[in-house]
């Protein structure tokens, strides 16, 4: 299981990758759960990740094609060594055949980038209170369209968090299905220190996560004890990689 953590400025990076970081993901809080930095703040964040180092980006939630077209347009990312991810979600959205042709539009728009992005189709665990399709029906949706990944996360940060949403089981189930999918499997959504331990029982590749690594809460700034305390929760022994994110 990966450490990805969320950074809103190039100053987070550093402190981000001393505490144990193996994932930048560069996002903007204060937007919501995929709030996009603006495109300088993203040239900025990138310059201080490492070429080989894995990095995402958070593009935002997408009704439109002309909405993605646009957050693709304005992706200034180069290529790279290192993997890069872009992540979109479909709050608002609960059409199966519309978040179909986006998906298919933006696989279409990763494989025309100069940095060949990774796409990753987020699904809300709050789905209900995100009016978005279920996180089963996002992970099928997304395999079909050829997407490389999913992210279970939360679309509304007030405290209730991943497990105040599924239980543990449906948590766990979710992940197994996603990885029989052949996709890479990604949880976040106000995970903490005391979860760390269990969702590594439930073996995704990548945990992702921003309250936690900040001093003050997610609007607050990423501090390299709080990650380093993540990363001492991530037992070595129990980790396990189902695919390479190289």
């Amino acid at each position: 299981m990966q450490l990805l953590v969320s950074v809103r400025s190039a100053a987070e990076v550093e402190p981000a990758l001393a505490g144990g970081a193996d994932i930048i993901d560069a996002k903007e809080p204060s937007q919501g759960s995929l709030g996009a930095v603006p495109p300088d703040t993203l040239i900025e964040i990138l310059a201080r990740v490492p070429a080989e180092r894995s990095f995402s980006v958070a593009l935002g939630d997408m009704t439109t094609g002309d909405e993605l077209l646009g957050a693709f347009g304005s992706l200034q990312v180069p290529q790279r060594p290192g993997p890069v991810f872009v992540k979109l979600g479909f709050a608002g959205l609960e059409s199966p055949a519309v978040v179909t042709r986006l998906l298919e539009c933006a696989a279409a728009a990763a494989a025309h980038h100069p940095c060949s992005p990774r796409l990753v189709a987020v699904a809300y665990a709050d789905a209900e209170r995100a009016g978005s399709l279920a996180p089963d029906v996002i992970a099928h949706l997304a395999a079909r369209a050829g997407a490389a990944g999913v992210l279970l996360d939360t679309h509304i940060k007030d405290g209730l968090g991943l497990f105040g949403s599924l239980s543990r089981g449906e948590v766990a189930a979710w992940i197994s299905a996603v990885r029989r999918s052949g996709l890479l499997t990604a949880v976040a959504g106000e995970i903490g220190p005391a979860d760390l331990e269990m969702v590594q029982g439930f073996r995704p590749d990548v945990v992702g996560v921003r309250g936690a690594a900040c001093d003050r809460g997610r609007e607050g700034t990423v501090s390299v004890e709080r990650v380093m305390a993540l990363r001492r929760c991530m037992s070595p022994t129990r980790a396990v990689f189902h695919r390479s994110l190289a």
